[in-house]
């Protein structure tokens, strides 16, 4: 039976979904001041942390604070609700220093909630989107009640509820994380459309009760004394209020796991969705590694309400019998009690080559993508594009010219970047060496990069960019008064450069190069700098940072710019490649899939060969 219709409303932007990508591109539209709508198949649930209870992590907290230079609401977000906060790599370079927290996963749904109904020009709606087609202004959505609404733009960010399938060992059915609805006819109205949508996987480990662990057998893990926010906005330190701890698989986990790894669907070939090759489940963990002896898994807290504990590591879709028996066999959690059992879901999402640059389908003007619908994974890679999905929207209205972040300018430029030119054959997940830029490409400098461009789009308030403006000056006149400083001899000086190591002077030396010494740093110094001036820590980091790796950053920049200068050459969007004479078959073919904007991203296409470039450089001269 066919439901009747009815016209509900008309937008500018319609958001398909309240999570992660969703809340930042309804924000970012609404908050351009275009006339905007988010749909969530339940309000309970927006901003929800169906898995891991933590924001950052490796390359992770680069994406939360470029996004919060931009204007996203991720980091302040985060900032309000941190558990506990870690600087991860701090025994690395800075380029990988990475920030991670964990949250509380409730009041952190409850501050995005209220932040979306809050904002002007938005409205919050529940409701499941089952249509989509073309109208005469944009297009059209219906809900399963059959409301109508007419939008200019969409943005689908629908995570892993459209078409979602739980899995736990022989029983699966149809749903979204959490127990949630699953988004079931949207995905035969968007492959109507013609646009092909494909099946990833993901999964979550158990919840357990906290009461029922021993931890006095396990490793304690505790935050930093001196905390960093994710926000370039949040004046005061996060404070740690939780522990996390250690615990370790052991050859009886292991012997259970492979007993029964018939029972998983992942081995029984009953999930088709692929998974994510940098976050396998345990069970993967113990086939892929097997001469591993043993696997780290995390307990972390859910929230400081709740009595829910996260076993991060010991993702599983094995039965619940069989999950219930390997999690016993771990030191510490003989008596464990499970809360909520672990599960693989499996869910529709699109090849992101179908995408430009600006998340804007290529075929299907008006149509963008956000998120783990675009093939991603990760809460943080999502919000960075629906922020750039949500600012692209309001642009697309607006009739201005998209953002397009460019792999030098971010990890979120890389991000789209990697998606749109190279696609992914698992769930693509954000890590350092995805980047070739990343001396640059820090979490510290992320404000340096990306807020003048959150400033220029009106996402970044005047306070806020003043403040940033007298930072970034108090930088640059210190690096200066740094270069122009000399330290004269002194008997503590040379003890000091002794105790470390490092040669000793008899002449004096300057102190920008004390500072580019392997041994010394900054900070160890101020007692022979009489004249420096009182700096915030963020600031007194950069400084360091931008003294000590100056020559590797200059030749990074040099690279930067030789990219800049390839992707300066524009391709037209009509081009045939059929017809550019000398290109080899399997670049004809990756081009017109592709339709690269540029050189230089033609150039990142996986089987386009230095020889096609040539060739493609001729053909555009004469044309």
């Amino acid at each position: 039976m066919s439901i009747p219709e009815y016209f509900a409303d008309s937008y500018d932007i319609a958001v398909i979904g309240g999570g992660h990508a969703g809340i930042e591109a309804a924000l970012a539209g609404a908050r351009l001041g275009v006339k905007t709508i988010m749909f969530t198949i339940t309000l309970d649930w927006v901003g929800n942390m169906p898995c891991n209870p933590s924001i950052g992590g490796t390359a992770k907290g680069h994406v939360v604070r470029e996004s919060d230079g931009v204007g996203g609401e991720m980091g302040k977000a985060a900032d309000a609700n941190t558990l506990q906060s870690r600087m991860l790599n701090r025994g690395k370079g800075p380029a990988v220093y990475s920030l991670r927290a964990q949250i509380d996963r409730r009041r952190y749904s409850e501050y995005m909630k209220h932040a979306v109904e809050l904002q002007e020009n938005l409205d919050v709606k529940q409701a499941e989107i089952v249509k989509i087609e073309k109208c005469e202004n944009g297009w059209k959505l219906v809900t399963n009640l059959g409301a109508v609404y007419e939008t200019k733009t969409a943005i689908f960010a629908t995570g892993t509820f459209l078409g979602g399938r739980i899995y736990v060992g022989e029983v699966n059915y149809e749903a979204g994380p959490d127990g949630c609805f699953p988004a079931k006819e949207l995905s035969n109205s968007i492959k109507e459309l013609g646009i092909p949508l494909r099946r990833f996987k993901t999964g979550t480990p158990a919840r357990v009760l906290k009461d029922s662990i021993d931890f006095s057998s396990l490793e304690l893990q505790e935050g930093d004394s001196d905390t960093v926010p994710f926000s370039f906005k949040t004046k005061k330190q996060p404070e740690n209020k939780v522990v996390c701890h250690i615990a370790y698989t052991n050859d009886e986990t292991k012997k259970v796991i492979l007993d029964n790894i018939h029972r998983s669907p992942l081995y029984a070939g009953v999930i088709e969705g692929v998974g994510p090759r940098y976050c396998p489940s345990i069970e993967d963990k113990i086939v892929r590694f097997a001469d591993k002896k043993r696997h780290q898994l995390f307990i972390e807290p859910c929230g400081e309400n709740t009595e829910e504990m996260y076993l991060q590591g010991m993702s599983s879709s094995l039965p619940e019998e069989v999950q219930i028996k390997f999690y016993h066999t771990i030191k510490g959690l003989e008596n464990v009690k499970i809360m909520r059992n672990a599960y693989a879901i499996e869910y529709d999402c699109v090849d992101p080559i179908a995408l430009k640059a600006s998340l804007e389908f290529k075929d299907f003007e008006g149509l963008f993508g956000a998120g783990q619908f675009n093939g991603s994974s990760g809460y943080e890679e999502a919000a960075a594009q629906g922020l750039i999905a949500g600012i692209n929207a309001a642009k697309k209205v607006k009739n201005e010219e998209p953002l397009v972040l460019s792999r030098a300018s971010s990890y979120i430029g890389t991000l789209i970047d990697d998606l749109v030119t190279k696609g992914c054959s698992d769930p693509y997940r954000m890590m350092t060496s995805r980047s070739e830029y990343r001396l640059l490409l820090r979490q510290d400098n992320a404000d340096d990069r990306l807020m003048p461009i959150g400033y220029d789009l009106g996402l970044i308030d005047k306070e806020t960019y003043n403040e940033f403006l007298i930072k970034r000056e108090q930088k640059e006149m210190e690096i200066e008064r740094i270069k122009s400083t000399f330290i004269p001899p002194s008997k503590e000086l040379n003890d000091l450069l002794i105790s470390l190591e490092t040669t000793p002077t008899d002449t004096g030396v300057s102190l920008e190069s004390l500072i580019k010494r392997p041994q010394l740093d900054y900070k160890c110094l101020e007692k022979f700098d009489k004249n420096r001036p009182q700096l915030s820590a963020d600031v007194c980091e950069k400084v360091q940072i931008e003294i000590k790796y100056e020559g590797y950053i200059k030749r990074q920049q040099a690279q930067i710019n030789e990219t800049l200068r390839l992707e300066s050459k524009l391709i037209p969007n009509d081009i045939n490649y059929d017809d550019v004479y000398g290109l080899r078959l399997e670049a004809k073919e990756k081009l017109n899939k592709v339709r690269p904007a540029n050189i230089g991203q033609a150039e990142r296409i996986s089987g386009v060969s230095p020889s096609d470039i040539s060739v493609l450089l001729i053909y555009l001269r004469k044309r």
